[in-house]
Parts: structure tokens; sequence; C-alpha cells
């Protein structure tokens, strides 16, 4: 069965992308059939995995009936791309007709069972794009930063969530918080995780083990067209992800096996 998961939070700048890259990128090294669907209009989903933004066909002109969705999708070295570009921002007034909660739901699918996994990044907003990522996914995964404001979209979430499973979905989950740029040395940061903590059972949930550590990396690797796990794969960010990516791939798609330099310098200098 495909795992469709969902990356989510209202706020913006929290890792949203980042994350749901790393999962494209991570699931594709282990074998797994992999696509990733950018729903946040800006397309930074596409641009961080290589692919040249402004150019092709998009979910945008998938949605709106212009070409088919086998047509949209472009191969990438990490897996399977449905971009999108700034188009996509008129979804809210633009697509008003029935049913338009499911639209992504029904293109899915002539597609779905080509994957394993299918990764979705979602704008910063609780808009109809964000409700069409919900209603089609079998789990969401919500990144924070360890801060307050970062938090408080958490916990907005859950109206939201709940009324997709209400009217829509009654099978959604949320998999796990991720905590991103954590420093566990901070108080404010401890404090954050217990709260985060909190939040996770109010959505029958959990926050994930692994905490995604702050690195230079994971700022620059968008720029080369790249995933920190492909970009910096010994730095302490993308073995973090790489402990996500083993919660979400499971026993199936295991962690290549790490070569014997891949095993010091990540002992030694992370």
């Amino acid at each position: 069965m495909t795992q469709i998961i969902t990356v989510t939070n209202q706020k913006g700048g929290v890792g949203k992308t980042t994350t749901a890259s790393a999962l494209v990128c991570g699931l594709h090294q282990r074998g797994a059939k992999v696509l990733g669907i950018d729903l946040d209009p800006q397309g930074n989903l596409g641009f961080t995995l290589g692919l040249d933004i402004g150019s092709g066909n998009t979910v945008y002109d998938v949605f709106k009936g212009t070409c088919s969705i086998e047509e949209a999708i472009s191969p990438t070295e990490y897996g399977d791309i449905l971009s999108s570009d700034i188009m996509l921002s008129a979804a809210e007034v633009e697509f008003t007709a029935p049913r338009r909660e499911f639209m992504l739901s029904d293109l899915l699918t002539a597609v779905r069972e080509r994957y394993d996994f299918i990764i979705i990044d979602t704008p910063p907003a609780l808009n109809i794009l964000t409700v069409n990522a919900y209603v089609c996914s079998t789990g969401l995964i919500v990144p924070m930063e360890a801060e307050v404001l970062s938090l408080v979209g958490v916990t907005q979430l859950q109206e939201t969530i709940e009324t997709v499973r209400d009217a829509f979905n009654p099978n959604l989950k949320v998999i796990g918080i991720l905590i991103n740029k954590f420093n566990g040395r901070l108080t404010l940061s401890k404090d954050i995780l217990e709260m985060a903590q909190v939040v996770a059972e109010q959505l029958d949930s959990r926050v994930f083990e692994a905490k995604i550590h702050r690195g230079v990396g994971v700022a620059m690797a968008p720029a080369h067209g790249q995933s920190v796990l492909t970009y910096q794969p010994e730095s302490r960010p993308a073995q973090d992800f790489q402990e996500i990516v083993d919660a979400v791939a499971g026993q199936q798609f295991p962690r290549p096996k790490q070569t014997f330099r891949q095993k010091y310098i990540s002992k030694f200098f992370n």
C-alpha cells in the first residue's frame, strides 16, 4: 500500500521543504519508489531537488486540466517530482467546484500504485491546498522550530486535522512532530520539547526521538539543487534526518550501509 505523507505546519520557516526533500531523497536512496509533490506556490521543493522551476508543466496545470499528471511529473536523480510555481497561489479563489477538497486525491488515482511513498510539501497556510493534501494522506509529519511561535502553529493545526477526519478522511493520523534547529544545551529548547510532547499527546501522536540540529549544510544544500542528505551526508543534520527516514521507511527499506570513511567521519566530527 502506498504511504502518502504530508509535511505540514501553517507557520513558515520551520523546515517543511527541508524535511520533505530529505524524505524524498532518503527514501529513494533506500530503493523505494518515491514521488514528491509540491503544493507550495513558492516552488521550493522542485528547486531544492534540482528542477528548473518555471519550465515544464506543474501541479497547477494538472489541476486546471491542461495536462495529465503523468505529463507533469519530472524524473530526477532523487525520485519523481510534481513541481509547482506561483500560479498555484490562485487556487483558493480559482478552484471552487464541488469536491474541490478531493482534486489531488482524484488525480493521484492514475499514478498512486506506481509508488511506495508520496511525499507532499505544503504552503504555510491552512487553505484549500493544505486540505487537499490532508484528504489524500495516510499520515502527517509536523516540523517545528524549537521556539514558542512555531509551537503555536502546531496547536492551531489540530482543529483542521479534526475537521478533515470528520468530513473527508477518517484514517488521517499524525505520524509525529519533528523539532528542527534543536540545541539541547538551551533551556528554551528543553522547555519547547516538553510542551511539544503535550501537544503530540493531544494529537494522539508523538515527538520524534531524533531532533534536527543546526548546520550550515541545511541552508546551503538547496543552492546546489540537493538535499542535505547528498550535499553533506556525514553532517549531524543529515544523520538526524536519516533517523527520521528510518522511522518512515520501516524494515522494508533499510538504510544503506555506511562505508568505513562515513562511519569514521560521523563518529569523530559530529
